[in-house]
């Protein structure tokens, strides 16, 4: 214990240190308050900023164009453009499942306000949080949220390694086909277990049926098991033998200690509608014949097919899906029932040619679409009197609102309650407690699963979960190393400033004047305890706004 007592040779070296310590705190403090000014500063953002040049200007245009000329036949007007911050919260929201932090958004008004979304989305698309929070969206089209057999199955390894394609922004066409026709073993190769998934449910070996109705819904964007048992009763486009004869590319995989391969001498046989015995069946595709190539393995085949640059359900079904995930909704509902003869919206082509040409890069999709004429609008009108209708939101007029997924809703209040941004350079003890928190909030709020674009609003336990669960509770009380209540209560001083601040970590806009009259009042001159707890009170009721769950 230092002695501060004044006499002698001790004393003086104790006052010493204790003068450097209190030198050096003050510093820290300076230069927190630095920080802090930054953060909290006055913000002056604008209205949208024209496309960026770096997309195909043709392209764009054409898109634009063929939404204009819908809403001039429909006689619908569109709605004003979206302000940046919301487009900001909108991009967050779609490529890594959380709101923007407060940190990220001081920097990105730095930036000129003609650069600022491109700028935005070259920040997203190159941070590792896109990566794994698309990847685990992609997983779930590909193998569902089942766990699988766990001897030759390791969901967390696909899962990671889509992650790492989606990283280097490898092509999507050769992505999938890696997973189609993958080998190996499930560990080495984390592409196997998109087949070995289905090992030894009701069969030995992986189940034919179910990789050949999850290969059409996520690859080709058409629910051909719809006719596993029957010839569609809706039309006659499809039979039953054209789904079976999919399953047939299927028969020839084998799991074993080498891990999946396949043996060329193995057959696919099953039971027709009115048969009493199973017969053989061919491997044959349902649609596009001309452009099928034997050449290679049956999977091998079935990959060079589907991903053929000719066959436009597969770059269809992708561009629906992009679309999708900025949107919240997709441009042809059900997202995995896209016609392959009948009609489908102009835009759907449009972005399916344009996603070929590119050589299936991903990103560039996303970055066409997040320049498009309707992702830039609002979703409300600017006249309180003419709310947006329902015809509008139909025809991609105004931004459609739409509920936030529960893992949305879990990182949104976990990145709202960190000042700076909770990503790949975060320490890892704060990443892990952000993975735990979700998944167990995930879990008690309630997971869609594969069905994640269904209809449906929210209901009484799931706001009762928001209200009174954990997660707020812990991520909105007064805690000077966690959370930004604190911080913003204890280092902005000004309250217009601090309520500012706090809007924009949690709702990522500015308060209204009435709103921001109401917490001054709340706030007003209160110090120490009675700050922290007004700012709790106040961070508590953002999240819990009916804004915050929905994405606008």
């Amino acid at each position: 214990m230092p002695s501060f007592s004044w006499m002698g040779q001790k004393a003086n070296f104790s006052a010493g240190r204790f003068g450097l310590n209190f030198v050096l705190l003050l510093l820290a403090f300076a230069g927190c308050g630095f920080l802090m000014n930054a953060l909290f500063k006055k913000p002056n953002i604008s209205a949208v900023p024209p496309p960026s040049v770096n997309i195909p200007s043709q392209t764009l245009d054409e898109l634009n164009s063929s939404f204009s000329s819908e809403w001039a036949n429909k006689k619908v007007s569109p709605s004003p453009p979206a302000d940046n911050y919301t487009l900001a919260r909108r991009l967050s929201l779609s490529l890594t499942g959380a709101v923007p932090s407060l940190e990220e958004l001081r920097k990105l008004e730095s930036t000129p306000d003609i650069d600022q979304l491109n700028a935005w989305l070259n920040h997203l698309l190159t941070d590792r949080r896109y990566a794994h929070y698309l990847a685990e969206r992609f997983a779930r089209v590909y193998v569902g949220v089942e766990q699988g057999p766990f001897l030759v199955y390791r969901r967390r390894r696909m899962v990671n390694w889509i992650a790492d394609q989606l990283a280097v922004n490898r092509p999507y066409d050769k992505m999938a086909r890696e997973l189609i026709a993958s080998k190996g073993i499930w560990t080495t190769s984390p592409a196997a277990n998109f087949i070995t998934v289905t090992n030894g449910q009701g069969k030995m070996g992986p189940d034919e049926v179910k990789l050949a109705a999850r290969t059409s819904r996520a690859f080709l964007g058409v629910s051909l098991d719809c006719v596993q048992c029957h010839d569609d009763k809706f039309g006659d486009r499809w039979k039953q033998k054209d789904f079976h004869q999919l399953a047939a590319f299927f028969a020839q995989s084998e799991v074993g200690v080498n891990g999946v391969w396949d043996n060329s001498s193995r057959d696919y046989e099953t039971r027709f509608k009115g048969q009493k015995e199973a017969e053989k069946v061919s491997m044959e595709v349902p649609f596009q014949k001309a452009v099928f190539r034997e050449n290679g393995s049956a999977r091998e085949q079935l990959a060079d097919w589907i991903t053929h640059r000719e066959n436009r359900s597969f770059s269809r079904a992708v561009a629906n899906r992009a679309w999708a995930v900025l949107f919240g909704r997709p441009l042809v509902t059900p997202i995995d029932d896209i016609p392959i003869d009948g009609p489908v919206p102009a835009q759907l082509d449009i972005l399916a040619d344009a996603f070929v040409e590119s050589g299936y890069d991903l990103q560039s999709l996303f970055r066409l679409i997040a320049n498009s004429e309707p992702f830039l609008r609002d979703s409300k009108s600017d006249d309180p009197e003419k709310p947006v209708t329902e015809t509008q939101e139909a025809s991609w007029a105004a931004y459609p609102l739409t509920q936030l997924r529960p893992e949305q809703v879990a990182g949104s209040v976990i990145q709202a309650a960190s000042i700076r941004a909770l990503d790949s350079s975060s320490h890892i003890v704060k990443r892990f407690q952000r993975f735990n928190e979700t998944k167990d909030f995930v879990k008690r709020y309630g997971d869609k699963g594969e069905s994640e674009f269904s209809e449906g609003t929210g209901t009484i336990p799931q706001r009762l979960i928001l209200m009174n669960g954990n997660l707020v509770k812990d991520r909105t009380e007064p805690n000077p190393f966690l959370n930004a209540t604190t911080r913003i209560a204890a280092l902005t001083k000004d309250p217009d400033r601090a309520i500012e601040s706090a809007f924009l970590a949690v709702l990522t806009r500015l308060p209204t004047d009435p709103e921001l009259s109401y917490f001054r009042q709340r706030i007003g001159d209160k110090k120490g305890d009675n700050r922290q707890k007004a700012f709790h009170d106040l961070y508590w009721a953002l999240i819990n706004s009916t804004e915050f769950s929905w994405n606008r």
